[in-house]
């Protein structure tokens, strides 16, 4: 699994589409303001149908799925064209639909014992979520010392005043947000504009 497109894209926008004709101005103004990727999550009943709609449309964007907790999603997201799939959790049913597409699979984990068991299935980049619940920089910097060759993907409570400590710590890949994504697509342009400029990235 390819998990390169992490030191291209360091912002993983957590993208939650609720009507279908909203998917391309939202990720037309994700683009505007310079970020290249967008995790759609599966909480909604036209998540699969904008996944496609973006994949199709969005040239310029990589197109992921997020909250796929199964097998089934995992193969919706993947036929619709998602190039990554991220999941709260750790599901071995979905990284194998992952490892039969190639796609890179990014578990959600908070314990040792997940990243043990995420680590025992092959894979080396994972979810870190909710991280602001589960102490941040503080315990991922614990967990680092024991797993030296994983790499993490900071989401939940992520923002952009804490973005940049995140972002410096070598074990991290990349960080996951949805801070950027309130109010217009206007905002959503400007807000994705500020954390790029701010974090240059």
């Amino acid at each position: 699994m390819d998990y390169t497109f992490l030191e291209k894209n360091k912002i993983v926008p957590v993208v939650v589409i609720k009507k279908i004709e909203d998917t391309l101005p939202t990720l037309e103004a994700l683009s505007k303001g310079g970020i290249k990727v967008a995790e759609i999550t599966f909480r909604t009943a036209c998540a699969k149908e904008a996944i496609e709609l973006a994949a199709k449309n969005c040239k310029d964007m990589l197109i992921g799925a997020g909250t796929v907790i199964n097998a089934e999603q995992c193969e919706q997201a993947i036929g619709a064209g998602a190039k990554f799939v991220v999941s709260p959790g750790f599901s071995a049913d979905v990284l194998n639909v992952c490892y039969k597409y190639d796609v890179p699979y990014l578990p959600g984990v908070v314990t040792p014992t997940e990243i043990m068991l995420a680590k025992s299935f092959g894979l080396s980049v994972l979810k870190f979520f909710p991280a602001g619940v589960y102490g941040g920089v503080k315990t991922l910097k614990a967990l680092s010392a024991a797993f030296p060759d994983v790499r993490f993907l900071p989401t939940g409570g992520v923002d952009v005043n804490n973005a940049k400590e995140y972002l410096e710590q070598p074990f991290v890949a990349a960080i996951g947000g949805s801070w950027m994504m309130k109010g217009s697509f206007e905002d959503i342009e400007r807000l994705s504009k500020e954390a790029v400029e701010r974090l240059s990235i």
